[in-house]
């Protein structure tokens, strides 16, 4: 399985070529860049041209990126409306496949496969309109995103509309055969559990969000420090017909210093051998 750090881990920091080479001395393969614009600012170029040039000589890959959040810097505490592709009013959600787009955009230079994409937010509704909007949101970024050599990989939350099975019953119901899934170990041990989560969603597991919790709240812990059972969810992903990629996505309030995360990340990744 490729061994893949998201720079969540720094997302209180500035995206620069410093942080790329920690996480490559720390055993990463590839990463995946967070598209929060304090930390990657994709409507930069300067900033874009910053980390395409630092990949075309490295062999550290930029495998995925996670879709914006939030369309401003402080992630939303200033009042700007959350990026929702499943929001009831139009222009809200015109607005959220626009942000989207942008950061897929950068694709033209920083060569990532896959583009992590939130279909709403926490509070939102399974509804027959949450079908139809999540549809055609997928239908519109994956054909822009298509044309960019980009995968559209959806994201199991703590929602309704995203749980696993309503997760495939998008996919079936749309007929979106291109689109493919983002498994958040996560956020399937606080709700549907592990194991249950990786025999519904299944051969559309293209890559794995790996971090713990104790089984109430998202707290992005190191694999080992909540209560997911390890052994097992590692066998279970190991029975899946394709490999998929390990997503390392730990939380940047963990206190970690440059000289602590590199055996961090190797004893994570570890568990899956």
């Amino acid at each position: 399985m490729l061994r893949v750090l998201s720079t969540h881990l720094f997302l209180n920091q500035r995206m620069h070529p410093g942080l790329l080479e920690l996480a490559s001395r720390s055993g990463a393969e590839a990463v995946e860049i967070f598209a929060a614009r304090q930390h990657f600012d994709y409507t930069s170029r300067e900033h874009v041209s910053e980390l395409a040039n630092w990949f075309r000589s490295n062999t550290l890959q930029p495998w995925s990126m996670h879709a914006p959040l939030y369309p401003d810097r402080e992630m939303g505490r200033a009042g700007a409306p959350a990026v929702n592709v499943l929001h009831p009013e139009k222009s809200r959600r015109i607005d959220a496949m626009d942000e989207v787009k942008r950061a897929l955009e950068s694709a033209e230079h920083i060569p990532f496969r896959n583009l992590v994409v939130h279909l709403g937010e926490r509070d939102d509704l399974w509804s027959p309109r949450t079908i139809e909007n999540a549809i055609t949101a997928l239908e519109h970024l994956g054909a822009f995103a298509h044309a960019l050599g980009v995968c559209i990989l959806i994201e199991n939350l703590l929602s309704e509309p995203t749980t696993p099975e309503h997760l495939m019953l998008i996919l079936e119901m749309g007929h979106l055969p291109q689109i493919g899934v983002c498994l958040d170990l996560g956020h399937a041990h606080i709700t549907s559990g592990t194991d249950a989560a990786i025999a519904i969603l299944n051969d559309r597991i293209a890559q794995v969000h790996v971090h713990d919790n104790q089984g109430l709240k998202d707290e992005h812990l190191w694999p080992g420090d909540g209560s997911i059972d390890w052994p097992a969810t590692v066998k279970a992903l190991k029975n899946l017909k394709e490999p998929p990629a390990l997503v390392l996505e730990i939380s940047q309030k963990l206190g970690e210093t440059p000289a602590t995360i590199p055996g961090k990340v190797e004893q994570a990744f570890a568990r899956f051998e």
